[in-house]
């Protein structure tokens, strides 16, 4: 009766006796939540575009982090930096469209999804190579003062992420739904023998999707890194991308942004009001939870579509 008391009914007298606090952990929550998203809309974008699940999403957060705090230690302008950083990852897709994608085409799935596996480890080792190990600072003059709202304290580096990231977000969805790239990237995604016969040039399509894949990592690496720093624990901390991915379904834009934001929400509010209960850190994991309670009974996530199979 103990346990039934602390895990259901004290949490929720507890949330409402201190509501102000109840907000707070939730726009914390959301915030982080939005930026997952931001991670999740590079997974959905090269998956609906290509049929590759980029395992290495997670890594190019870290490895456009890395770069732009490098240029940064080299003396290079903020503005200057983060260009050259755009164009390096820009760079990077047409390298993974030429020595890549191109020679794996037709090839099934599971040999791509190894590839891009494959491509993770590279750029972890050749990040590290460049600009070694050391966890770096990022400053780019993102404000990081306190607002205070009713009784509940917010961070403002916590809420320019948020907005920042549903900015980007909202002009990829418009991207895709009202420009001509747009449609032919899901003209691509819907049947790519189809998109070839009416002159959708496949090649081109992939190196601009995995080019704004590349500019969605480096926008995420810049939010993660100017809160946590510029680690390596950043492909890691991207990965929570992936229970977003199955809770929003790999080919919902909609889906990835509110898998993120109930991801959010969702392993903050846990962790504070029930992680005593699990002796602490349960906000690690509590997503991958979620992620697998959803595999068991929607496996095409809330906004996927439902594969049925004739045999």
């Amino acid at each position: 009766m103990e346990f039934l008391h602390a895990f259901f009914i004290a949490p929720f007298v507890e949330m409402v006796d201190q509501p102000w606090f109840l907000f707070e952990v939730l726009v914390g929550g959301l915030s982080a939540g939005v930026m997952y998203s931001l991670v999740a809309l590079g997974f959905v974008l090269i998956f609906k575009a290509s049929g590759v699940f980029n395992y290495a999403q997670g890594v190019m957060v870290l490895f456009a982090a890395l770069n732009l705090v490098g240029l940064m230690e080299w003396g290079v302008p903020v503005w200057l930096a983060l260009i050259l950083t755009v164009i390096i990852m820009i760079g990077l897709a047409f390298a993974v469209e030429r020595l890549v994608l191109r020679k794996l085409v037709n090839q099934e799935p599971i040999i791509l999804f190894m590839a891009t596996i494959g491509l993770a480890f590279f750029l972890e080792g050749f990040g590290e190579t460049i600009w070694g190990s050391d966890v770096r600072p990022l400053d780019i003059g993102i404000p990081d003062d306190v607002w205070f709202v009713g009784d509940a304290m917010l961070q403002q580096s916590d809420i320019f992420a948020a907005v920042v990231a549903s900015f980007l977000v909202t002009v990829l969805a418009l991207f895709f739904h009202y420009t001509r790239i747009g449609r032919a990237l899901r003209a691509v995604a819907d049947d790519h023998q189809a998109a070839l016969s009416i002159g959708i040039p496949l090649n081109h399509i992939w190196i601009i999707v995995w080019a704004v894949a590349g500019f969605v990592a480096l926008v995420a690496g810049v939010m993660w890194g100017a809160r946590l720093g510029v680690q390596f624990s950043l492909a890691i901390i991207a990965l929570k991308a992936l229970p977003v991915l199955i809770l929003g379904g790999f080919t919902s834009i909609p889906g990835a942004i509110i898998g993120g934001l109930i991801i959010g929400a969702g392993e903050k509010v846990a962790e504070v009001y029930w992680g005593s209960l699990f002796g602490g850190a349960i906000e690690e994991w509590f997503a991958y939870v979620v992620a697998l309670v959803f595999l068991f009974f929607r496996p095409q996530g809330l906004f996927g579509d439902k594969i049925i199979e004739r045999v």
